[in-house]
């Protein structure tokens, strides 16, 4: 048998995914998901009496992935609308005769896959979540060493006033663990799913209630109060957590290609012989901030589409369910690889305050106009003063024309108009909130 690939083989796959998240995700760790919720049901119902114990051994001895051909399976699926009773035809033939009658016993198709999606999720959702404790991690040390390194803020695409570098990586640092938090909780609530053929579990009579919840014990997944199986809940809260990892490493990526430009430079992405260009030699490409903002720019549409075909008709769903499997596992895809390329990319950021300040003093101090209308409101009331200082920076030396507006100099003294042109004397709470968000993630890490 041909091992089947993961996702991150193939020219673009590598591009968008993580390694080690994309493992779990292979066709491979997909069919060996669907034979370990075949385990769990022969194991369960064993519990409850229902299965003799031999048959629930001689099924488990069986399922094993390697022993099955995930392309074959899928080629056999275009008959059925799904892979799994291709699989269940090829575990039936597989176990001994006396166990073939216990095989898949009271599930149904949809039980075993959205089982195995949940348990997919589950486990790659394990090195996703360490990858974004890295970016964690890279973000809180960025904020706090840089906590006080002074640079413009920029609004609408123009220069605004003075804030920190620590600031504005606090900002990542507080939406990475946000995400961090709701993909938690989404991995810990990941539910088994098993109702039979509409919802009932008839075939288990009145232990059915029983054997749910030891199949889900089994499997080491939540316990539905009752079968999800038109209820999809459960992957609209994964997505939308997905979508929020998204989104926080995207902040951060398109952050960073904004100030990694030449005009900017404030920052650079690192690594050694990353970011070329095919035709310029010159070029340093900030390539991890590049492919985060894609994966950013894909998920929406995959988010969608889920909850799209998230309402289902009756006790099952013709067309939308199937149409559920690969969005989500696209979105666990680029989640993984956003969450890994942007902690390299924080980690690896060099920054640079000398630039940040030069890049500040550019304007020749226009940029804390609204610092020295603070300090003439008290005298003249904040429309005079606003009406002054914007007279005044319109002039080609904002300074300059302070100091030489009488009116202006009828209440600020050389010093005061000095400190008003301080930046570091107009960075309200910045400090204090990055103080802040540090406390929080370091008591969100626990």
């Amino acid at each position: 048998m041909r091992p089947s690939s993961s996702p991150s083989d193939g020219l673009f796959g590598g591009l968008s995914g993580a390694p080690d998240v994309d493992a779990e995700l292979s066709d491979q760790s997909l069919v060996q998901a669907m034979l370990d919720v075949q385990a769990a049901l022969a194991r369960a119902a064993a519990d409850a009496g229902i299965l003799p114990a031999p048959a629930a051994e001689a099924i488990v001895e069986q399922c094993r992935a390697e022993r099955y051909d995930p392309q074959a399976l899928g080629r056999a699926a275009d008959a059925t609308g799904n892979p799994v009773v291709a699989l269940v035809a090829e575990l039936t033939a597989a176990v001994p005769e006396h166990a073939r009658p216990w095989v898949h016993l009271g599930a149904t198709s949809q039980d075993v896959l959205d089982t195995a999606l949940a348990l997919v999720a589950v486990r790659a959702l394990g090195p996703l979540l360490r990858h974004l404790d890295a970016a964690v991690a890279a973000a809180a040390q960025l904020a706090d060493t840089h906590r006080d390194t002074v640079m413009v803020a920029r609004t609408l695409g123009q220069q605004a006033a003075p804030t920190t570098f620590g600031l504005k990586a606090a900002g990542w640092l507080t939406g990475l663990v946000e995400a961090r938090d709701r993909l938690r909780q989404a991995r810990a609530a990941q539910p088994a799913q098993l109702g039979g053929a509409v919802g009932t579990l008839a075939a288990f009579d009145s232990a059915g209630a029983e054997v749910a919840e030891r199949f889900a014990a089994h499997l080491g997944l939540t316990p539905s109060p009752l079968p999800w199986h038109t209820r999809r809940q459960p992957w609209l809260d994964l997505a939308t957590a997905l979508g929020g990892l998204l989104v926080a490493a995207g902040k951060a990526a398109l952050d960073v290609g904004l100030l990694a430009q030449n005009e900017v430079g404030e920052v650079a992405e690192g690594g050694t012989g990353r970011g070329g260009s095919s035709a310029m030699p010159h070029k340093r490409n900030p390539v991890d901030s590049i492919l985060v903002t894609a994966a950013a720019g894909r998920g929406p549409g995959l988010i969608a589409t889920l909850f799209a075909a998230a309402v289902h008709e009756h006790e099952r769903a013709a067309g939308a369910w199937h149409a559920e499997w690969e969005p989500l596992l696209d979105l666990l895809h680029l989640g993984g690889g956003a969450a890994a390329r942007c902690a390299r990319m924080l980690v690896g950021l060099q920054v640079r305050p000398e630039r940040m300040r030069e890049n500040l003093d550019a304007t020749g101090g226009v940029l804390l106009a609204e610092a020295v209308a603070a300090r003439l409101a008290p005298a003249v009331g904040r429309g005079v003063a606003h009406d002054l200082v914007t007279r005044a920076a319109a002039q080609p030396s904002f300074r300059a024309a302070l100091l030489a507006d009488p009116e202006i100099r009828a209440h600020l003294s050389d010093t005061e108009i000095a400190e008003a042109l301080d930046p570091s004397r107009w960075l309200g709470s910045a400090g204090r909130f990055v103080d802040r968000a540090l406390v929080a993630a370091h008591g969100a890490s626990r």
